[in-house]
C-alpha cells in the first residue's frame, strides 16, 4: 500500500468508524476534521489546499 492508502485505512478505522452521515457533505466535514485530528495526535502539520479544475490559458 502507498501511504495514502495506508493513511485512508486509519481514518476509516479510527475516526470515521461507526458514524453515519447524512448526506456527502457531512461525510467530508467529518474526514476533513478526521485528518486534523490525525494530525493532531501524530504532531505533524496538516494543511488544506483547493485544487483548482479548471486550467489558465
Amino acid at each position: 500500500m502507498n501511504p495514502i492508502e495506508l493513511e485512508w485505512q486509519h481514518l476509516k478505522k479510527n475516526e470515521l468508524a461507526s458514524k453515519s452521515f447524512e448526506d456527502e457533505l457531512d461525510l467530508a466535514y467529518a474526514v476533513i476534521d478526521g485528518i486534523q485530528t490525525r494530525g493532531e495526535k501524530g504532531n505533524y502539520n496538516t494543511r488544506r489546499i483547493r485544487f483548482n479544475s479548471h486550467s489558465s490559458s
